[in-house]
């Protein structure tokens, strides 16, 4: 298998990477990497370059060239910089591309692979979120395949049986970091507290969007589009073990749920191998170890973010689109000190309600390009911009 990895230095890329040597070293597959791309860690995209000796590594950040260029000299290793040549790399053919990129800026480079025909190992949910519909019909033009690798998505593909009618599928949450804190606790919480997630080890805008609850917006909105089931038929749950990762029930009553330890190797090696197995290192479960399971509903007024995500949900594309910016925009201001933690919630809500404000010219009113999309992630940074004033 050739495999190229978006965002190689994240945790997700780290994470595949680490899959990709396991299973190489086991001999269950020969997996070649063909291409690592990274933002800004170009000390890390060195030594990946130098492991898995790739055809290119690319840095994101033009000013990290110099070194780049430096580190992998005489090695036969391809070297490229920019946002150009991060699409280009991504738009090179191989058998899977893992879109591990967080955030919108992970968009281009992931549709650039899907317009490249390469089968989508697809860990970016907000590429997925502003840009779903035109993403899937793009997919399905080029014969590409479009495969979850978050935790709860890739844990309703190993559920999923469409033939015998689904009924309503479960998205669980760990409640993350402020699950038993008060409003007013909340309410003064700083960065450090928000990006402390008692179960998974992730990058920064993931571990505050589980503090917000935002990330199971998001992904409420990504399992609309991944398996075209209404939001009214998700549920979601607080887990705080992190055990169950979804669940999905039927009409005669059964529930498939699929369980594992908390560890991103799991759904990464499904995703590389579906639908077989392939083996990992991840700690195996022991139930009895474990003792028990807990579940709660979540906090509404603690967590909205649910209830804006539905909102936007059933807004369609646009909606979807300004929610992620919206989150975006108003969670990179709570980790710049621009606005409390609270207000985070809040501007995606104002952002919502002006957005789909039909007497709004600033922005489209509907979404059928990316160049739409780009242009709602612009309008609304601008709005947030002008809002998160502390």
């Amino acid at each position: 298998m050739k495999l190229t990895v978006l965002g190689s230095t994240g945790s997700i890329g780290v994470s595949t990477l680490d899959v990709v040597s396991h299973v190489n070293a086991s001999g269950a597959q020969d997996i070649q990497i063909v291409a690592l791309i990274a933002g800004r860690n170009v000390e890390l995209l060195i030594e990946q370059a130098l492991q898995f000796r790739p055809k290119i590594a690319v840095i994101q950040d033009v000013t990290k060239y110099g070194a780049l260029k430096s580190g992998l000299a005489g090695t036969g290793i391809e070297v490229a910089c920019g946002d150009a040549e991060v699409e280009m790399a991504a738009s090179r053919k191989v058998d899977r591309v893992m879109a591990a990129i967080s955030g919108t800026c992970g968009l281009l480079p992931t549709m650039a692979a899907v317009d490249a025909g390469n089968d989508i190992l697809l860990a970016n949910k907000e590429a997925m979120v502003c840009a779903g519909p035109i993403m899937k019909a793009r997919a399905e033009k080029n014969g590409v395949r479009i495969i979850p690798v978050d935790s709860e998505h890739n844990a309703l593909l190993q559920c999923w049986d469409a033939s015998n009618r689904v009924e309503r599928i479960t998205l669980t949450a760990s409640g993350g970091p402020f699950r038993t804190s008060t409003l007013q606790e909340m309410r003064i919480a700083t960065p450090d507290q928000a990006l402390a997630h008692p179960n998974w080890a992730m990058g920064a805008k993931n571990s505050l969007d589980s503090a917000t609850m935002m990330n199971k917006g998001l992904e409420l909105i990504e399992a609309v589009y991944l398996f075209d089931i209404p939001q009214t038929q998700i549920d979601v749950l607080i887990h705080p073990q992190s055990i169950v990762h979804s669940l999905v029930s039927y009409i005669d009553g059964s529930v498939l749920a699929q369980m594992g330890s908390p560890d991103m190797k799991t759904p990464i090696a499904y995703a590389l191998s579906v639908p077989d197995r392939l083996p990992t290192d991840v700690k195996r479960l022991n139930l009895a170890e474990l003792a028990r399971l807990d579940f709660e509903e979540p906090d509404d007024e603690k967590f909205p973010a649910l209830r804006l995500a539905r909102k936007a949900a059933d807004a369609g594309p646009l909606g979807t689109s300004v929610f992620n910016a919206a989150n975006e925009a108003a969670g990179q201001a709570f980790l710049e000190k621009r606005c409390g933690f609270l207000d985070i919630s809040s501007l995606v809500d104002q952002s919502l309600t002006q957005a789909l404000d039909r007497s709004n010219n600033e922005m489209p009113h509907s979404i059928s390009s990316i160049e739409d999309v780009l242009q709602v992630t612009a309008c609304v940074e601008r709005w947030i911009s002008d809002k998160a004033l502390v």
